[in-house]
């Protein structure tokens, strides 16, 4: 995995990246202490642990750059200020580590990283009418079943295949994709709420949850927002 940290402290810098590589000693990490140092060397890492307040750029200038490049870089923000977690949300960000508690709570976020990564790396493969379709698996929103067929839905588009949804769920469920009705198997990235009986979407989409799946979706779909 490729890593950048960005921070204007050389001890978090070196303190970052020591557990990094005690962690993966494969992996490949760039240090900047800048957010316009990270910016002009053009960087493009898998993971970004950025400071969140840092003199000039601040990390959330440099989140909202990276937002208009659109990449695929999954943002950290590294604080020892609890207070601008708040402020940061509106650049979505992967996750927080708290320098006060770095070592133990960076671990458990690289860890993620990586799970991350590898589900966006993988690929859900189905034949549309004629047209063979691959979605990387964070592209999907959910399944609804109809009679012998699924509607696989994106944030921009539907297909329509022949598979059943219990086919589906026995592929996917390792990956984070869970069955909370007969007829609807969703992808739990992008749960925003969740109530007794129905959730809601990234998209503002809601679906309904089965008196039968209730109780256990609730369970999975909280533990996984805790991550």
């Amino acid at each position: 995995m490729k890593i950048a940290v960005c921070d204007d402290e050389t001890k978090i810098l070196e303190d970052i990246k020591s557990v990094i590589l005690n962690l993966y000693p494969g992996d490949d990490v760039n240090l900047f202490s800048s957010g316009e140092e990270f910016l002009e060397s053009d960087d493009n890492p898998d993971v970004l642990l950025l400071d969140i307040d840092m003199p000039g750029m601040s990390g959330m200038d440099v989140a909202s750059k990276l937002a208009e490049k659109e990449t695929d870089t999954l943002i950290v923000f590294v604080t020892a200020h609890d207070e601008l977690v708040y402020d940061s949300f509106k650049y979505h960000p992967f996750a927080f580590v708290r320098k006060t508690y770095l070592r133990e709570e960076l671990s458990g976020v690289l860890k993620d990283c990586r799970f991350k990564i590898d589900k966006n790396n993988k690929r859900y493969v189905f034949k549309s009418g004629s047209e063979t379709v691959s979605l990387s698996l964070d592209e999907i929103l959910y399944f609804e079943s109809f009679a012998n067929y699924l509607t696989v839905k994106t944030k921009t588009l539907e297909y329509k295949t022949r598979s059943t949804i219990s086919g589906a769920q026995s592929e996917l469920e390792k990956n984070d994709f869970l069955r909370i009705h007969k007829g609807f198997l969703v992808n739990l990235e992008h749960v925003k709420t969740v109530k007794s009986d129905e959730l809601l979407l990234d998209n503002d989409e809601t679906l309904p949850i089965g008196k039968s799946f209730s109780e256990e979706a609730r369970k999975v779909i909280l533990k996984y927002m805790r991550r």
